[in-house]
């Protein structure tokens, strides 16, 4: 697995600006076909640390396939993803691209961490030893420390009184937010979330929104697949619009929801409501 650190020159000159530094992620040209079906089509994007980008388009547009394929649960037919200047999911070998394996790929999906639309909880587990799990059975690091850093990301996400709940004795809001702190419990520098207030009642979701503002205003860098308008347009510095396996409209917000420029984005968001 290739170091994910940018090495830094000794050949600086003198009054000369220091090279911008690489976007945390850079996605150029992802294709992906399944049978007779075009799913992305030439996708482009970047993403700055700290930055946080909101991915919506109708269902079918290629959203969630986009989302794995960023930390490779997906591998691309096409194209080429960069994690801080450094391509992930190949590597040279004399005159040979391999693919990586999935063993060397975990420490990209450490940083790179992902919460889905279902809650994927071990339902022998309490939501404390759920964040527990990882960071003990894959880091390898003491179960007495990460016991703690659990219980702290717990009051993170509004859960400290719940820490010896089952899964089954949990709301899914409550279940979602144990979610969110497993992955946060790996110290990922980003994290994806797929849709993951989808499969809650209306009065949970807010629960699941409130938690990830919070993170932003923290800081985390945020790729999210999201039909909640209201988190899109307050919460996100950059909106991407996907149709059809494309990304048809990109940039701030509050410009690219409020005037649409593409026929296909007017008509999602006559369809969409907060």
């Amino acid at each position: 697995m290739p170091d994910d650190r940018i090495p830094q020159s000794s050949d600086a000159v003198p009054g000369q600006e220091p090279a911008a530094a690489p976007p945390l992620l850079d996605v150029r040209g992802i294709e992906i076909t399944l049978g007779a079906q075009h799913i992305l089509r030439g996708v482009d994007f970047t993403v700055r640390r700290g930055e946080v980008l909101a991915i919506i388009g109708a269902s079918g547009s290629g959203k969630s396939t986009l989302l794995r394929c960023l930390n490779l649960l997906i591998r691309p037919d096409q194209g080429k993803i960069f994690w801080n200047g450094q391509e992930i999911g190949w590597k040279t070998s004399g005159a040979y691209r391999l693919k990586m394996s999935e063993r060397e790929l975990l420490p990209y999906r450490t940083k790179l961490g992902m919460v889905f639309q279902s809650f994927n909880l071990f339902p022998h587990m309490t939501a404390l030893e759920n964040v527990c799990e990882a960071p003990v059975q894959v880091q390898g690091r003491p179960a007495a420390e990460v016991r703690a850093e659990a219980q702290a990301l717990l009051d993170k996400v509004r859960l400290s009184h719940r820490a010896g709940a089952y899964p089954h004795q949990m709301s899914g809001g409550e279940q979602q937010r144990v979610a969110i702190a497993r992955a946060l419990a790996m110290k990922p520098d980003a994290l994806l979330f797929d849709e993951v207030t989808s499969a809650l009642d209306p009065e949970l979701k807010g629960e699941v929104l409130t938690v990830m503002r919070d993170l932003a205003a923290e800081g985390l860098t945020m790729i999210s697949v999201s039909h909640e308008m209201g988190f899109v347009r307050g919460v996100a510095d950059r909106v991407i619009f996907m149709h059809k396996g494309k990304v048809c409209e990109q940039g701030d917000p509050r410009v690219v929801l409020e005037h649409p420029q593409t026929p296909e984005l007017q008509a999602f968001l006559s369809r969409v409501t907060d």
